[in-house]
């Protein structure tokens, strides 16, 4: 009889394997869902996308996810609730990339789950990641990986940033420094030098992504829309200088030095009402208001490059990816204001959108080789960890 532990090692022993990773970031769009080959692992790795599927959150699940995130609207009763429900949900968006791409379950070696987050406070070493992993390996009959951040913090790391470890191991190359640039929720870096060692790389937060864009989106269309598509609304405003450079003067996260890492906690809903209500005082339209809170974004990644990144560090290349990419004020904000070349992940043969999910499925297979996954001089661990849990299908 073939026990489960006998399969998990059979997995393991493989040379590649068939995995999804799943990701489910701060913009609160969906469940990202990407089925991948993997070749060997650590410095070795070789990814290859084979599918990929998004299960979009309707507003009402939204609106509860962003409910939990506040503690005057969260309760134990509901982060419990929506802990199964989201492993429900992820379980979901696994079918989904699996049936999109034909196959059976049963080819799928595993699934690593980034969970969504709801809590993050790294001065505490205190993240919540919530979307049972029970769930979703009893609902696909996949073993399933992840939980990832809590083990980087108990051996004093910030629990983020995660993928520049898999960045590193796909980007690094021998005479070209690469920062590559995520615009989630939030906006982050990975600084990757030429022919740099693992220690070597630097990553960190830089502040607002499209957080604060959607919810001020939100506001101002009474959720009609929930985000700025292509940047349609930013391109039709006109920035408001002077009342840029009084948000950005109140951002202290701007002018922290590395390592750091911020979320939902930081540029919360209830500042991009205020945000909304100030610009409505200041007589702006509502495109203005979202051209100027989509500036606050570029200035904040420009001013990171201006006042650090270019001083300490020879990066040649930025590439973007994140749902960023698609937004056209956005990157033409970037390429104006960096000096680097500007391109997207797309063309480097991952998808923008996927590149997240894609760096979860490496992650969880690093962690079943037993090997090391996280970077300390990203997260500021005092020493490399394999981070993860695991959950068996019964």
């Amino acid at each position: 009889m073939v026990t489960l532990i006998d399969k998990l090692q059979k997995i393991i022993s493989k040379d590649k394997k068939i995995a999804i990773g799943l990701m489910s970031g701060t913009s609160l769009d969906g469940v990202d869902a990407a089925l991948v080959e993997i070749e060997k692992s650590s410095i070795e790795t070789k990814v290859k996308l084979l599918e990929f599927a998004t299960l979009n959150y309707n507003l009402e699940e939204r609106n509860k996810i962003l409910d939990i995130c506040a503690n005057e609207t969260s309760t134990v009763e509901d982060i419990c609730k929506m802990n199964v429900y989201l492993g429900e949900k992820m379980a979901e968006a696994a079918m989904k990339v699996i049936e999109k791409a034909k196959i059976d379950k049963t080819d799928v070696d595993f699934i690593s789950s980034h969970g969504q987050t709801i809590y993050h406070s790294p001065e505490y070493f205190a993240t919540l990641q919530i979307g049972e992993l029970a769930v979703i390996a009893n609902r696909t009959g996949v073993i399933t990986v992840g939980d990832f951040r809590p083990s980087d913090m108990a051996v004093g790391g910030q629990g983020a940033p995660l993928v520049p470890f898999v960045d590193y191991l796909l980007f690094n190359n021998k005479t070209k420094g690469r920062a590559l640039i995520n615009i989630g929720g939030i906006s982050n870096v990975s600084l990757i030098e030429a022919d740099a060692k693992p220690e070597e790389v630097v990553a960190f937060d830089m502040g607002p992504g499209n957080m604060l864009i959607d919810a001020v989106v939100s506001i101002g269309t009474n959720n009609k829309n929930t985000y700025d598509a292509n940047g349609h609304f930013s391109s039709k405003g006109e920035v408001c200088n002077n009342w840029l450079d009084v948000i950005i003067n109140k951002d202290s996260f701007l002018t922290k030095l590395p390592p750091k890492s911020t979320g939902r906690e930081q540029y919360t809903f209830e500042l991009a009402q205020n945000l909304y209500d100030e610009g409505i005082s200041r007589n702006l339209g509502f495109e203005d208001i979202v051209a100027t809170i989509t500036a606050y974004t570029i200035r904040s990644i420009i001013m990171h490059f201006n006042n650090y990144i270019d001083v300490h560090h020879n990066i040649d290349e930025v590439i973007v990816s994140g749902g960023g990419v698609y937004n056209n004020t956005i990157m033409k904000g970037l390429k104006d204001g960096l000096k680097q070349e500007v391109s997207i992940m797309d063309q480097w043969g991952y998808s923008s959108d996927a590149k997240e999910a894609i760096e979860f499925a490496v992650l969880g297979n690093e962690f079943l080789q037993g090997n090391n996954n996280n970077l300390p001089s990203a997260t500021g661990a005092n020493r490399g960890i394999s981070m993860g849990k695991l959950a068996l299908p019964y």
